[in-house]
């Protein structure tokens, strides 16, 4: 994903050199559009009610969208149009897009409430993206400020996805209790604030995958395309979940374990 790791390692690369910063290149641009097209395509599906459709288009942004900066880096084609490019793509695919499937799916129904919710999520994604563009010398590469934008995209793509699959509409009453609508409203406000909130992110820029792991760790990642291949939707949607309330969790770690630290160095009274 581009919002992930890769957009500003990109930027620091080009801006030493006036002739990138002017050119512009095919083949990384070529995986830009892929994904704008994806995002403007689950807009255009969900007006016509296809939100199977729309969530897996999202899902698909984020794919290429992750494939671009490899590309651009791995053919060393950076260059500041490209980052530009990318970052637009991103704000339709992941800000617009699912803020309006959203919004068609479930939250229509409730007036002001939904469309509000909408908007607090579209401009989440926003200000994520331009906080990320200009903050490109973080002190801690690994971890993110505020939810990335492709997994608060993929939190409302994989609950739409996940309901349709279980036959469960926006506008339903599950569990004989809530309203479906409601969980997407808490759902969508949920992830464009924690978007532009301060809350840290696991980024995984130190994962090297060109160092040898044990044996263990490959049959992890085959043990994570069968969950993946047997339901999609399910899993999906619960690993973006973990995600989006890992930063909360990180957060009330950090203040549990300051508070230990401030007890135990505290001097005994005389």
């Amino acid at each position: 994903m581009a919002d992930l790791p890769n957009r500003s390692r990109r930027r620091g690369s080009f801006m030493e050199s006036g002739l990138r910063e002017r050119s512009i290149y095919l083949l990384p641009n070529l995986f830009t559009s892929a994904a704008l097209f994806a995002g403007f395509y689950a807009i255009v599906q969900a007006m016509n009610g296809n939100f199977e459709h729309s969530a897996v288009a999202i899902f698909i942004a984020m794919v290429l969208d992750g494939l671009d900066g490899r590309v651009a880096r791995m053919t060393n084609t950076q260059s500041a149009f490209g980052a530009e490019y990318d970052s637009l793509s991103d704000m339709v695919s992941f800000g617009v897009a699912p803020a309006l499937v959203m919004y068609v799916w479930a939250l229509k129904p409730l007036g002001k409430l939904g469309w509000i919710a909408a908007f607090i999520y579209c401009a989440g994604a926003a200000l994520r993206l331009a906080r990320f563009n200009t903050k490109l010398d973080e002190s801690d590469k690994r971890y993110f400020q505020g939810l990335p934008s492709p997994a608060a995209a993929a939190l409302l793509a994989g609950l739409v996805w996940v309901s349709y699959e279980n036959q469960v509409s926006g506008t339903e009453v599950f569990f004989d209790a809530v309203k479906m609508q409601w969980v997407a409203w808490g759902i969508t406000l949920f992830a464009g604030l924690s978007m532009v909130s301060d809350l840290r992110y696991y980024s995984g820029k130190d994962i090297n995958l060109r160092r040898s792991v044990p044996f263990v760790v490959i049959l992890l990642v085959v043990l994570a395309f069968v969950l993946i291949s047997y339901s999609p939707p399910e899993v999906l949607f619960a690993v973006f979940l973990v995600y989006g309330v890992s930063g909360y969790v990180m957060w009330l770690w950090g203040k549990r374990t300051s508070k230990t630290t401030s007890v135990d160095h505290t001097p005994p009274s005389t």
